[in-house]
């Protein structure tokens, strides 16, 4: 397993995909939780590990969202937007993330 060098394993980033702010995602964040896009084939116990091993916090529970693409017309032609998978993390008391910093 490849690793970085402050002991991050690579396969972390591929979970992690970033941050998804919004105001909803923000007002969330009042009860100790962080809204991430994560990828399509993640599942809770990585996106779990993944996050704990990045950030170096306690996760108290993860819950995911698949979001499923709009269709939309471009030029009256139609046209999908990709589904999207968010992953509530909620983490343990006095935890906290700062996602403007970036991963």
């Amino acid at each position: 397993m490849a690793k970085s060098q402050d002991g991050v394993a690579i396969r972390h980033y591929d979970v992690v995909l970033g941050p998804h702010i919004t105001e909803k995602s923000t007002m969330v964040s009042e009860f100790n939780a962080v809204v991430f896009k994560v990828a399509a084939d993640a599942t809770k116990p990585a996106i779990k590990e993944a996050v704990e091993a990045l950030f170096g916090v306690s996760v108290k529970s993860v819950n995911t969202v698949i979001t499923k693409g709009k269709t939309k017309k471009w030029k009256g032609r139609p046209y999908r937007r990709s589904d999207v998978k968010k992953a509530i993390v909620t983490l343990a008391e006095g935890q906290s993330i700062d996602v403007t910093t970036g991963v």
